[in-house]
């Protein structure tokens, strides 16, 4: 077994990734897969649950030839996944009723403001820690029942299943067997009883969800079930699974209370251990459970943004003023300021602190002289002021921040982590691994299958890659951020 690597299976927002993790929490093997995004009209959000599952077998059986060329064999899987994308499948084909709907999906706006409006949020926040919002999968799996024909029907008598990415995933492993989730997922649903750890009746009637749709909820370390040997090629036992956001905070080994990390993916998340207190933000942050190990909670204070690294694949994507996302770093660092120019990516609303589903997209301060390398530092500084906006609202709540442990994609890029220490004013600490998402899966998995006894295990795996120091001007920071804060005014679609 000490031999043995772990397989972590990453399904992110864009893209399905497998990775195979030594012991100390290297590396060994990676493979990825970029899939289609489906966009069906303005502010909906798509996947094609087919793709995901066949992209997310390509690469892990990419990785798991690559073990074999190693002579190496597999200890187990962990799960990683984009949270709160919803799929309901037909529990005898497995044959999804529809596209899954994405987490930035906006389209169950309406419904969160008639509940909004009813006087349902305090309750709904008290239960589940969550804000009535359209990000959550609660109001998803609601329009499905009463979109697709004859779907709530069939739920009620118990034909279909609901599931996030995980969920879904494990079913296809299993041959259907298993249909499990974890609690980090669960709490993510706007279903689920954050204090007493259970599916809550009072939010399964006011969703209007029927209980029967629903999987069964584990800890994040415990036996989801086994692949089966004609799905990946060799049967596997699944031993981990954690939401996108928990599982990093994992593989940064965030397991004091008061400990932060701050992910930056297609969006940018920023998550704070509050140990065994749930405790409730004033400044509309959200109150999730980072993690349950051995039937233990511990909580997380937690901010969302929905667009980070989505900003610079709009770039790349969508306007075509750059090639790849690696070339932002240099034409950044060639500005000498940023001209003025701000962009607020509210392509799919704003999240955390406000909460604003209707607000759009807005660049400011184009003059005849904006070029690409303009547009390219707005998008990183964006990223860098929504997590500002993010740690102040947490600071409000009354945490000390003191630094940040920072991981992802995005964090390669020198100029980002610098201009992050500089506008957080904090010291940001980039890790030697930075795919902690996937990282944190295999922990857990590997916890689960006796590779490590503890979290001290873990915690002795961390080491720093590099430290970056705020070494900005007080006035051009204000100055700067003054900019921001004129830029968010303009484009929120209501104020509070």
């Amino acid at each position: 077994m000490s031999n043995s690597l772990i397989l972590s299976i990453d399904q992110g927002t864009t893209s399905s990734r497998a990775m195979l993790f030594e012991k100390n929490g290297t590396s060994a093997a990676v493979a990825q897969q970029e899939f289609t995004q489906i966009y069906p009209q303005s502010g909906w959000v798509e996947h094609d649950p087919e793709e995901i599952w066949d992209t997310t077998v390509k690469v892990c059986k990419e990785v798991l030839a690559k073990a074999k060329d190693m002579g190496r064999s597999i200890a187990a899987i962990g799960i990683t996944n984009q949270r709160e994308t919803t799929v309901i499948w037909d529990r005898k084909t497995g044959k999804a009723i529809h596209n899954a709907i994405v987490w930035q999906d906006r389209r169950t706006a309406p419904v969160c403001k008639e509940l909004k409006d009813g006087g349902h949020e305090p309750s709904v926040t008290a239960r589940t820690g969550l804000l009535l919002d359209p990000y959550f999968s609660g109001t998803k799996i609601g329009w499905l029942l009463d979109n697709v024909s004859g779907a709530r029907a069939r739920a009620e008598k118990g034909e279909l299943a609901f599931g996030t990415i995980d969920s879904f995933l494990i079913w296809r492993l299993t041959n259907g067997a298993k249909h499990v989730t974890d609690t980090t997922n669960a709490c993510r649903t706007m279903l689920f009883n954050i204090h007493d750890n259970k599916w809550d009746e009072d939010q399964l009637t006011l969703l209007n969800v029927p209980e029967q749709l629903l999987p069964e909820v584990k800890d994040c370390a415990a036996d989801f079930g086994t692949s089966e040997e004609s799905v990946l090629g060799e049967a596997l036992p699944i031993c981990g699974v954690a939401g996108d956001q928990h599982a990093a905070s994992i593989g940064q080994v965030c397991f004091e209370d008061g400990m932060v990390k701050s992910t930056y993916g297609t969006g940018c998340f920023v998550m704070l251990n509050t140990g065994d207190k749930a405790i409730a933000s004033k400044n509309k942050m959200l109150t999730t459970i980072a993690y349950r190990l051995n039937g233990k909670t511990t909580y997380a204070i937690e901010g969302s943004i929905f667009v980070a690294g989505a900003a610079i694949q709009w770039l790349r994507d969508g306007l075509g003023v750059i090639k790849s996302a690696e070339e932002t770093e240099t034409m950044a660092s060639d500005l000498s300021d940023n001209q003025g120019v701000y962009l607020v990516p509210a392509f799919t609303g704003m999240g955390a602190p406000y909460w604003d589903p209707d607000a759009r997209g807005a660049l400011f301060g184009l003059t005849r002289d904006t070029g690409p390398n303009a547009l390219a530092r707005a998008a990183l500084e964006s990223v860098c002021f929504q997590t500002m906006d993010l740690f102040n609202a947490i600071k409000s709540d009354g945490a000390s921040l003191d630094t940040v442990r920072v991981d992802g994609g995005m964090v390669k890029n020198n100029w980002l982590a610098q201009t992050l220490a500089n506008i957080l004013d904090v010291p940001v600490q980039r890790p030697m691994q930075t795919e902690t998402t996937a990282l944190g899966a295999a922990y857990l998995a590997g916890l689960q299958c006796g590779i490590y006894q503890s979290l001290d295990d873990l915690t002795s795996n961390w080491q720093q890659d590099q430290a970056f120091t705020p070494d900005m001007d007080e006035a051009d920071r204000a100055k700067a951020i003054a900019g921001w804060a004129n830029a968010i005014k303009r484009t929120r679609s209501t104020l509070d």
